[in-house]
């Protein structure tokens, strides 16, 4: 008997110390956490034509060259190299074919294949561009025009949206002799949009030749 007594008395002395090592938990408020009545939630899922983009990563490069070329990758192509637009245009950064002939590229089909190839043409239009638009970048680089401010980068998106010689009756024009794309871009927008980037990476040439490698 005594020993049942002993054996009871350990069990819910047990119990009462294991008991003591838990605090009930306490919920706690935050006014943040919440959605006003008046604030609206939208959801979206994915659809069938997203799968294209599913191993595309997104990284978050700011203002340097890379956050530029994918800036506007995304916005020519959403940064596929396969695509074409109903005007023509090819590959992640949407060149013309006469625009792949300065630089030196007359194969389209090598071209569309090879994302090497669409880099490399990407960055030789830019030290075209920025060579054509020397002095024009140096006259008015930190001028505003129409409520836009003047940078590097930002012109050298305009050159490649409608060519360098848009660029330069936009900026003689001060802005009132625009340029807009087959799909209503205008080169105001990019100028804008595309401004304050990092661009010192790519060097002025008066001649510039993409090679390609012959398998």
């Amino acid at each position: 008997m005594i020993r049942k007594w002993y054996f009871y008395t350990s069990i819910v002395f047990v119990v009462v110390v294991l008991s003591s090592g838990f605090k009930p938990y306490e919920f706690q408020h935050f006014d943040w956490f919440h959605v006003d009545e008046t604030e609206e939630l939208f959801y979206t899922v994915p659809t069938s034509d997203e799968s294209a983009y599913q191993h595309i990563t997104v990284p978050f490069t700011g203002k340097t060259f890379a956050g530029f070329k994918q800036a506007l990758a995304f916005k020519e192509s959403q940064g596929k190299y396969h695509k074409v637009n109903p005007f023509g245009y090819m590959g992640k950064y949407q060149f013309g074919m006469g625009t792949l002939r300065t630089i030196g590229i007359t194969d389209s089909l090598t071209f569309m294949k090879s994302p090497r190839i669409q880099e490399q043409a990407f960055k030789a239009l830019l030290s075209l561009n920025k060579w054509e638009l020397r002095n024009e970048i140096q006259q008015y680089e930190g001028k505003v025009i129409h409520g836009v401010t003047i940078t590097e980068s930002g012109l050298l998106a305009a050159a490649h949206l409608g060519g360098v010689g848009s660029v330069r009756k936009f900026l003689k024009s001060n802005g009132n002799r625009g340029f807009t794309d087959g799909f209503g871009t205008s080169l105001k927008s990019y100028i804008k949009n595309y401004g304050g980037y990092d661009t010192s990476i790519i060097q002025p040439q008066k001649k510039v030749r993409v090679k390609i490698k012959q398998v």
